[in-house]
């Protein structure tokens, strides 16, 4: 299994109960202590949005809500599933391999990685700054401040199922009074 965040350690402890797994993710994972309730949830969504609206790239999702201990991680905790390896920089035709010459032979690779917003195909609106990120603005960070027009539902702290849905809904309301203030 490959990726730090909740969604991959959740499938590690499914597949782990019915056969041998390895746990490889780029930066070791940081659990975090205490229920990751509304008032985490919401410093969680200020410190992406803090970034965005700053121009920085959004950083992964866990970086800043960390991973729940929940009964089921402390389960797969106790039966040595979360010995978490880095990541490898080789895969071989049986397997992986990392820089020691360490080998792995495995028969599948789940990469459980997250997402990330690609961006590439507006890049020739030139809406990136030198940091990488893009300057955000509007209600709930997702118009572009270089063309208010633009709007990157999914970007920032939008980047969850929840965050879209409520982000959508502003962003829309904001391109009809940017509509209507230009008489379109």
């Amino acid at each position: 299994m490959v990726g730090g965040g909740i969604s991959a350690i959740q499938l590690l402890d499914e597949i782990s109960q019915v056969t041998t797994t390895s746990w490889v993710t780029r930066t070791p994972p940081r659990f975090r202590d205490g229920p990751f309730d509304s008032d985490a949830g919401r410093a969680a969504v200020a410190l992406v949005e803090e970034r965005v609206r700053r121009g920085l790239p959004p950083g992964s999702v866990v970086s800043v809500t960390g991973l729940p201990v929940t009964p089921a991680i402390e389960a797969a905790r106790a039966r040595g599933v979360l010995d978490r390896q880095p990541m490898f920089d080789e895969i071989t035709p049986t397997g992986v391999r990392w820089a020691d010459g360490k080998n792995l032979d495995v028969d599948v690779i789940l990469w459980c990685t997250g997402f990330r917003s690609a961006l590439d195909h507006p890049a020739p609106l030139q809406l990136r700054e030198p940091s990488g990120g893009i300057v955000m603005s509007g209600r709930l960070a997702t118009q572009v401040e270089r063309d208010k027009r633009i709007h990157l539902v999914g970007y920032g702290p939008s980047a969850s199922t929840i965050g879209a849905n409520r982000a959508g809904s502003a962003a829309a309301k904001e391109l009809m009074a940017f509509l209507d203030s230009t008489g379109h």
